[in-house]
């Protein structure tokens, strides 16, 4: 079994923590989170670490244990070194163009697919097929991510659509017996 959940977290000297009886807020020079604790895990802060206990060895206990001082970790670098997920558009003709509160995406549909701005993350266009999302939220930067990502899946025989940077696809061969491809 993982043990993670009896490693101490070192806290930086500009991230301010304070324990609840069920949640840890963490506030950092990029911004505020909660951390959820679960029932039967307790937090304390001693000097520069925070430690989390668990009540008893349970199963389900040990990997609450894991669970809350993983998500507590990521609060702490989120609010201070932040996240950032980097997306490629492939294609002939896919682009992205961004306007004030949306992003406007050319991915060969007969018309533009329109995505939202969110307001806790920031996106930028650096290229108009390069995305860079950054917030201090690791499960929202992945999630956008992926919403963005949905709108092309990469397609396994051309290669075409919306992938991360860096993301390996391994490339289809044709079907055999089809004639003019």
């Amino acid at each position: 079994m993982s043990r993670v959940g009896n490693l101490a977290i070192k806290l930086p000297p500009e991230v301010k923590v304070a324990i609840g009886p069920d949640l840890i807020e963490i506030q950092g020079p990029k911004g505020r989170m909660t951390s959820p604790l679960r029932a039967g895990i307790t937090a304390v802060l001693e000097g520069g670490t925070l430690k989390l206990s668990r009540r008893d060895d349970s199963k389900e206990q040990k990997s609450l244990h894991g669970l809350c001082r993983t998500l507590a970790a990521n609060a702490i670098l989120g609010v201070t070194a932040g996240y950032q997920k980097q997306l490629e558009i492939v294609g002939v003709g896919y682009r992205a163009k961004a306007e004030k509160d949306r992003i406007e995406f050319n991915l060969g549909y007969s018309k533009p697919v329109v995505f939202p701005l969110p307001k806790d993350l920031e996106i930028v266009l650096e290229k108009p097929t390069l995305i860079t999302i950054r917030g201090i939220d690791k499960q929202r930067v992945g999630q956008v991510a992926q919403e963005i990502k949905n709108f092309r899946r990469p397609d396994v025989y051309k290669l075409k659509g919306i992938r991360h940077v860096g993301e390996k696809l391994i490339k289809k061969e044709r079907k055999v017996g089809v004639a003019g491809a």
